[in-house]
């Protein structure tokens, strides 16, 4: 019993003496770069001119990569462009819109309710 709570009061410590000197503590997993894009000889023509070819990207999923099939999108406001997803060789990052009105993360999900993705 006593070597639980010496236990639980330095990980307490440690855990609550990080933030008083202004240290980060981040968790994550590592899985390496993901596999060369697949090629994709014809793109399709698009819905309508106010819509933007996003390629297709490899994304983490879990401790492997997945394929997203490149797909037609608007963004979300006029003058955003498409930052690509990429792995810099340690980690991934997510691909995002930029531009005037600051940073949009791309999601899917949301975008599919409102209409936003098109796909063939």
């Amino acid at each position: 019993m006593k070597r639980l709570m010496c236990t639980t009061f330095l990980a307490v410590m440690l855990l609550t003496g990080g933030t008083a000197f202004g240290s980060q503590i981040s968790f994550g997993i590592r899985i390496g770069p993901p596999p060369a894009p697949r090629v994709l000889r014809v793109t399709p023509p698009p819905p309508s001119p106010q819509f933007v070819w996003i390629p297709g990207y490899w994304y983490p999923n879990g401790r492997n990569y997945k394929w997203h099939a490149g797909y037609w999108t608007q963004p979300p406001y006029e003058g955003a462009r498409w930052s690509e997803p990429h792995h810099d060789g340690q980690m991934y990052f997510a691909g995002y819109w930029e531009g005037g009105n600051g940073r949009v993360e791309h999601d899917h999900r949301s975008d599919r309710a409102k209409e936003r993705d098109h796909r063939h």
